[in-house]
């Protein structure tokens, strides 16, 4: 699903009134109520959801298609869920709040190669996030001042996974984020193939891609693995909507299916 390469007639002027679509994505409750309400009320902008948890947030991006993701950092600390987000919809623009514990040019680097358009503090001014969220949406790169320098200093950088120097990170595909999950609620994989309409075989290699990309030794430690690095969470809690029943959002009209 691309965007094409301009905006026109009826569908176009509805896109623009309907303001940018955005989904947040934030483990904590009260900051995410307190972010949505911010967004709720921002000129030009239409919140059209929100989410704690990968599962959630991809369910969600595909159903409201949304033109911005604001992402939380600690949630996504090796970037997994950007990558699987910006390899489906290319035309997404996600904005990463950085928390403290990844203020760090090893983040900022997975988070560039990840694709992630902007990043700012997780503590940053409600008007400067709402500046930040535009500015990554028109300039399609935005770096908050006070992560440039990490930014700078980590160019050249090769983030690596399980400490092993040199190796690069490989995140999941969404294939193989499926795959994750599955294991982790204890199906075997031929009730994985089942479900997902494909040969055991094709499990087994997905499997096998899985243990090589989390340096695992076996399906368990793969769990344990994903669960402690953030790849997956224990609660996967349902995406709450926020577009009322009879509004329905028109996602980046001039995009091709």
């Amino acid at each position: 699903m691309n965007r094409t390469s301009g905006r026109d007639g009826a569908a176009s002027q509805n896109a623009h009134n309907a303001g940018l679509g955005v989904v947040l994505v934030d483990p904590l409750p009260l900051y995410r109520e307190g972010v949505s309400a911010l967004l709720q009320r921002a000129p030009g902008m239409r919140l059209l959801g929100h989410a704690s948890t990968h599962h959630a947030a991809l369910q969600l991006c595909d159903r409201a298609r949304p033109d911005i993701v604001v992402l939380d950092s600690t949630l996504d600390p090796r970037c997994h869920l950007a990558h699987l987000l910006t390899s489906n919809d290319p035309a997404l623009v996600l904005v990463a709040l950085v928390g403290e514990a990844n203020r760090n040019t090893r983040y900022l680097a997975n988070a560039i190669s990840a694709g992630i358009h902007g990043a700012i503090p997780r503590s940053v001014d409600p008007l400067q996030l709402i500046e930040a969220i535009r500015r990554a949406h028109s300039d399609r790169r935005y770096l908050d001042p006070s992560l440039a320098a990490l930014a700078t200093r980590g160019r050249g950088h090769i983030p690596t996974q399980g400490g092993q120097a040199g190796k690069p990170q490989q995140p999941l595909s969404r294939r193989e984020y499926q795959v994750l999950q599955l294991i982790a609620d204890g199906l075997e994989n031929q009730a994985i193939a089942k479900i997902l309409y494909v040969s055991v075989e094709t499990v087994r290699t997905h499997v096998k891609s899985i243990l090589r990309k989390l340096g695992a030794r076996d399906r368990t430690h793969a769990v344990a693995t994903a669960f402690r690095t953030g790849v997956l969470v224990i609660n996967q809690d349902a995406a709450v909507p926020a577009i009322p029943a009879g509004e329905p959002h028109v996602p980046r009209a001039t995009r091709s299916s």
